[in-house]
């Protein structure tokens, strides 16, 4: 009975909430003016923002000229200030809260913080945004009427005024009690540290509920799927959720798990939407169905520029804002975001894929790529590529890598892919020359550099045994939501770390 009442009131609240939406659509410079304004507010009350004397900056130019594009290290000095307890740093107040992100598998981890105007008017309300996608393209949902299920991290106290955690598990900590009953599991399990007892009890809790909505990474949502087979016996998830029919992914590209979950969610009225939600921000959701590309989210607390990929390495690179860029370019994103990450590169690299309005993918990141021999392989290409090959070859994957074989003794360089599969391909030479065919058909500079063999040599794929990469991540102390697989890297240290654990 509540959770038919709360449905009801909570579609009512969405319909508002698709206003902004709609504004979104078209107003986005205005949005943004908005947003900017508010954030320089906020700057002038910090002491990053005296050190730059933002009292005098009127205007975007004055703050782009004034202001210096910066990366982790660069903030790191002044995040551990907030940290240690000082305030007005980075942020007006102190920060209790922050997010604790590899982004990859790297040693050192990132401590985003994520002040209380962070935390609800951007992650907060970006989830919001999505529930009210969902309603406007599904009227008939009813996601309180039943489970959701998301799949969190842990959360360390440090002391009573320092707690660091994956952002999820910030989020499902500071949902109100209002709100907890409809989530499943308990969230003293959702919150464990240990991940393989996590899913171990997750599996066992979560067979018993009505689950209608879940969402997380791909990597770990499959691990859980796994478990709660083998816990029931079932041939199927939808044999245990028969009204699951919403999933909310992101954090690594979808198409190479595609075939996974159809396997797993074999009823035709599952849709799949995806969501760009990083520690840092919660930066777009997907508006439409069944087509690429997420609404970049303009009156989230966030003020966006970007810098042509291309342009990435330069030293003083030309800076773009939304009315500067064009469609099926790739862009490295900045940030100024209100938890005081001020022109801010995560890293990420984005492919605007229309400006009316603004929508975009993810195509990359500015670490994560290959280009070794003039190449520029992105993700977004391998991951386009695998797919088509695995549909091709009726194969499915679990996880993938890729790394260089670097120009020696006369020897012509290539790429090496390391794979493990969940379906194997009948002939592995058959699904190499397909999918090199499907490499060159989508990136030209690749396309180039296989032009007879000349400059690279036919890719390679060494089949990596069960488990492999979950037992990676393991040695490295990298179970969780948050660490993902590299899939490109110019070096080989990760794809050899990786080669004597098969």
């Amino acid at each position: 009975m509540i959770y038919g009442f709360f449905n009801i009131l909570i579609k009512g609240y969405l319909k508002f909430r698709r206003f902004r939406i709609e504004s979104m659509y078209k107003n986005p410079y205005e949005l943004q003016e908005e947003v900017f304004l508010k954030l320089l507010e906020q700057l002038q009350q910090t002491s990053y923002g005296k050190l730059y004397k933002s009292e005098e900056i009127k205007n975007y130019k004055q703050f782009a000229r004034r202001i210096p594009l910066v990366k982790y290290e660069d903030l790191f000095p002044y995040i551990q200030r907030m940290m240690q307890g000082e305030s007005n740093v980075l942020w007006p107040g102190t920060v209790k809260w922050y997010a604790k992100s590899s982004g990859t598998t790297n040693d050192r981890s990132k401590f985003i913080p994520i002040s209380e105007e962070n935390l609800f008017e951007n992650h907060v309300a970006a989830s919001w945004d999505a529930m009210a996608v969902l309603y406007d393209k599904k009227p008939d949902a009813r996601i309180f009427d039943g489970k959701n299920l998301i799949m969190g991290g842990s959360l360390h106290h440090v002391n009573d005024e320092l707690i660091t955690g994956d952002v999820s598990a910030i989020l499902l900590s500071r949902m109100p009690a209002i709100g907890r009953p409809f989530y499943t599991p308990d969230f003293d399990t959702a919150l464990l540290p240990d991940w393989e007892k996590k899913i171990d009890k997750m599996a066992q809790i979560c067979v018993n509920e009505d689950v209608v909505m879940f969402a997380g990474v791909p990597t770990w949502t499959i691990v859980l799927f796994k478990k709660m087979l083998e816990v029931t016996g079932k041939s199927n998830i939808h044999e245990i959720w028969p009204n699951a029919k919403t999933y909310f992914h992101g954090g690594v590209g979808f198409d190479p798990y595609i075939e996974q979950f159809k396997k797993f969610l074999p009823s035709p009225d599952m849709e799949y939407y995806e969501v760009y939600n990083a520690s840092e921000g919660y930066f777009a959701i997907q508006d439409r169905k069944h087509e690429k590309g997420m609404l970049l989210l303009l009156d989230n607390s966030i003020f966006y520029e970007f810098i042509a990929a291309e342009n990435i390495d330069h030293s003083d690179p030309l800076v773009l804002t939304l009315k500067d860029i064009e469609v099926d370019k790739d862009y490295c994103i900045i940030i100024t975001t209100s938890s005081g990450l001020w022109r801010y590169m995560p890293g990420d690299l984005i492919r605007f894929v229309t400006v009316q309005p603004y929508r975009i993918l993810v195509s990359g990141r500015t670490k994560h790529f290959i280009n070794v021999f003039g190449e520029e392989l992105m993700v977004h290409n391998t991951d386009e590529a695998l797919k088509k090959t695995c549909d091709l070859t009726f194969s499915t994957i679990a996880e993938y890598t890729v790394a260089p074989v670097y120009m020696e003794d006369n020897k012509k360089g290539g790429h090496e892919w390391l794979i493990e599969f969940e379906q194997k391909p009948v002939n592995l030479e058959n699904f190499e020359k397909i999918l090199d065919d499907n490499l060159r058909s989508l990136n030209s500079d690749y396309d180039a550099k296989r032009y007879k063999d000349m400059a690279l040599m036919p890719l390679k794929i060494k089949i990596a045994p069960k488990d492999t990469f979950h037992n990676w991540l393991k040695s490295k102390g990298k179970l969780g939501g948050q660490s993902k697989i590299p899939r490109l890297s110019n070096q080989r240290k990760i794809i050899d770390e990786l080669l004597e654990i098969c």
